[in-house]
């Protein structure tokens, strides 16, 4: 009988599951599996309906969710609607206090309805251009890590991140978050365990790290 702990991983808004690559967990202790963005029904659908999708693609009892960014959020939401053994979130908010204030401007000022998601469907095509090669190697990261593009969920997922409140409270939720995270700032966030120069992109950039956090967390 298979005693491996399984792992069901979240990636960020819009991102593919190509971002947990560096992550390197033990094949004897741990079983990883992974989701993928799906489009929403409608543009109304309900973060608890669009979670149910993800719990009926759990084959397993008392699973460890983790989820980066929004993926944090869509984690948080499967652990309301099954059993589940712990939650880690990276790079991710536990509750609406922890949202910076220039998100929150977004948010009641509506100013995120203006924002052209739809050139994100072209990203691809930003490489092809005589760019400098720093832009050249950002837009080939885009390419390779943002693979969901479909304009309809970027104004839900986004609509969605901005008005969510946690109202199922925070229990069994370790939060891991880097000091240097440019789109949700650590001074905001409350009890984490803190990723030195960690930024929003750190479950790439600093791995190797996670990995050990990981690994220490669930194998006590």
């Amino acid at each position: 009988m298979d005693k491996r702990i399984h792992i069901y991983f979240m990636p960020g808004l819009a991102a593919s599951p190509k971002i947990f690559e560096y992550l390197h967990l033990s094949d004897k202790i741990f079983e990883c599996h992974y989701f993928e963005w799906h489009v929403p029904e409608n543009e109304n659908q309900s973060l608890e309906s669009y979670a149910q999708k993800y719990v009926e693609q759990i084959q397993h009892e008392e699973v460890i969710l983790i989820g980066v960014s929004f993926g944090g959020v869509i984690v948080q939401e499967i652990s309301r609607l099954i059993k589940i053994k712990q939650v880690i979130i990276i790079s991710s908010l536990k509750n609406k206090r922890e949202m910076p204030k220039r998100l929150k401007f977004l948010k009641n000022s509506k100013a995120y309805k203006i924002f052209p998601f739809s050139r994100l469907s072209h990203i691809d095509d930003f490489s092809k251009y005589n760019f400098t090669p720093n832009l050249k190697k950002k837009a080939a990261l885009y390419d390779k890590y943002l693979s969901i593009r479909d304009e309809n969920y970027l104004n839900w997922a986004i609509y969605n991140m901005l008005h969510w409140e946690n109202k199922s409270g925070e229990n069994n939720v370790i939060h891991i978050h880097g000091t240097k995270d440019e789109i949700f700032p650590i001074k905001y966030i409350d009890q984490c365990i803190a990723i030195e120069g960690g930024t929003h992109a750190m479950i790439i950039t600093k791995a190797k790290k996670i990995s050990k956090i990981i690994e220490n967390l669930l194998s006590q």
